[in-house]
């Protein structure tokens, strides 16, 4: 066997075997099978894993914006006359989170955290200053004092007594630091006196800065990469006993800073929400690409809000059945000591069209009050999100209580905030880097595959040529002697004519021809 010979089965042998490996593995997804084990071990809550100190300090900075809105006609509304509100922010603060006190149980199945949130002012960021700058809205101390007593006769003309003294109204004008932070409120200052379980400050965000939201237990994800970052409890509690059934009080999935990987476009994210008192969920809505990373985006569907005629799901949500609101709103009374807020997505975006008619300066659009997370499918983080939510308190005519004769019952808005994150330039380059391992790593077999092709090409290429190689040798063996004949046989002797002729001194004449063609 020639060595030219000896290369061609070589690189038959290589294709063949380079194509059978190749091929298998890419029906067994074997490669990916491996690189996707190795995620669900390395993306795991437990001490020296990869993503277990971007978890307990996340890197990419968090903004909150607050947007109020400003009441420009009380004395109208206060005569039945439909709200009149301009919209004023937003107010930016950066956020700074981490997770404090984490302690590992179980045997590292499980891990407890608080989740500690501090506040920063940036001015360039804002519209204003929040020390200066004054709003107008509802008096929520009031609203709530007053559905607090609201039922008992003696309790309420006490209260509207009270009130009047204090010269405390519906309304109160307050500067942008107090509604958030906190300021002395007359009338609870009046009530703490005689009431020491009530706090005589108010504050939309009182309290909440440097402070935790609880004790949470999250599941590691070591025994099962689903339950990674799942919530098993909060404050000691599996279930809430905020609402009527089971399960609206059910505490399911995430807290929103991790989920776990290898997303599928056709399953529910769930996210349980202590501002909201309940777990809610998201479908995905479509693909988007931040940072040159691909994200599946997930959105709250018009369900998770919707009235219990929509969603009968939704019925453990009403505190009663009388206060059963309609789609897009959702009365928090019960876990903020009674007070009638009501949260809602802002503007009523996805609420129904009532809500949005009864308030003038309500423009609900999708690009600026929808909620959103963009979740990268393979690793589960986080490279772009932005929670948006409304609160409003629900204003009505209260027996015992004059001055809310002329009232007509309203939802009324009075802040919603922004909360939005991108993932850091830093954390994605990681990413990519990660992604850009598992893609190589994945679609290995295709890599084999492709080789082998192009030995085939290569083998099928040596073929052609050993082919022509021969038929050139056959060629020059079997023309030669039909092409280079010498002379002689080119040559016959043959009779001029039948007879003989006597030549009295050379005896017999020969003429000389041409050889005749045999093919003529």
């Amino acid at each position: 066997m020639t060595r030219r010979s000896c290369t061609i089965y070589a690189v038959g042998i290589i294709c063949a075997s380079l194509l059978i490996i190749g091929i298998g593995l890419l029906v067994l997804q074997t490669f990916r099978t491996l690189m996707h084990n190795r995620l669900k071990k390395e993306i795991v809550l437990v001490e020296g894993s990869r993503v277990f100190e971007s978890w307990k300090t996340p890197p990419p900075p968090v903004y909150m914006e607050f947007f109020f809105f400003n009441v420009t006609n009380v004395d109208e509304v206060l005569t039945g006359a439909k709200p009149v509100v301009n919209q004023v922010g937003p107010y930016t603060y950066r956020e700074y989170r981490y997770k404090d006190n984490v302690t590992m149980v179980e045997d590292g199945t499980l891990v407890s955290a608080y989740n500690t949130k501090s506040f920063v002012f940036l001015r360039e960021r804002s519209v204003g200053d929040p020390a200066v700058d004054n709003i107008t809205t509802v008096n929520i101390p009031a609203w709530a004092v007053m559905n607090k007593v609201k039922g008992s006769f003696f309790k309420a003309t006490m209260a509207s007594v009270m009130m009047n003294s204090l010269g405390v109204g519906l309304f109160t004008t307050q500067t942008v630091d107090e509604l958030l932070w906190g300021y002395e409120d007359p009338l609870l200052k009046r009530i703490a006196s005689s009431s020491p379980d009530v706090e005589k400050d108010f504050g939309l965000m009182y309290k909440k800065n440097g402070t935790n939201n609880g004790e949470f237990v999250y599941h590691t994800g070591e025994q099962n990469y689903m339950d990674y970052g799942r919530v098993k409890t909060w404050k000691g509690q599996s279930q809430l006993k905020f609402w009527s059934s089971n399960h609206s009080n059910s505490i399911n999935g995430s807290d929103g800073s991790a989920f776990h990987p290898l997303l599928s476009k056709d399953e529910r994210i769930y996210i349980f929400t202590p501002d909201l008192c309940r777990t809610i969920y998201m479908d995905f809505e479509k693909d988007v690409e931040v940072k040159g990373i691909p994200a599946y985006r997930f959105t709250p569907p018009r369900s998770v809000l919707a009235s219990k005629e929509e969603n009968p799901d939704n019925e453990g949500f009403c505190v009663t059945p009388q206060e059963c609101l309609g789609t897009g709103l959702l009365k928090v009374s019960p876990c903020r000591k009674g007070a009638p807020v009501v949260a809602s997505f802002p503007h009523f975006y996805l609420a129904d069209d009532k809500y949005v008619a009864a308030i003038e300066g309500m423009f609900p659009q999708r690009t600026h009050h929808q909620t959103f997370l963009d979740l990268n499918p393979t690793t589960g983080v986080i490279v772009r999100a932005n929670k948006r939510a409304q609160i409003n308190v629900l204003i009505q005519r209260i027996s015992g209580f004059p001055t809310t004769r002329g009232l007509s019952d309203t939802v009324f808005p009075v802040m919603f905030i922004n909360e939005s994150v991108v993932i850091d330039d830093a954390s994605a380059a990681r990413v990519q880097k990660l992604l850009l391992i598992a893609t190589v790593v994945s679609n290995f077999p295709l890599i084999i595959v492709g080789l082998g092709v192009i030995m085939l090409i290569i083998f099928i290429i040596l073929l052609v040529r050993v082919r022509r190689q021969r038929n050139e040798v056959k060629r020059i063996v079997f023309t030669k002697p039909l092409c280079a004949t010498t002379a002689e046989e080119d040559t016959s002797y043959s009779p001029v004519n039948d007879k003989e002729k006597d030549d009295p001194q050379n005896g017999t004449y020969i003429g000389l021809t041409p050889k005749a063609d045999p093919q003529a």
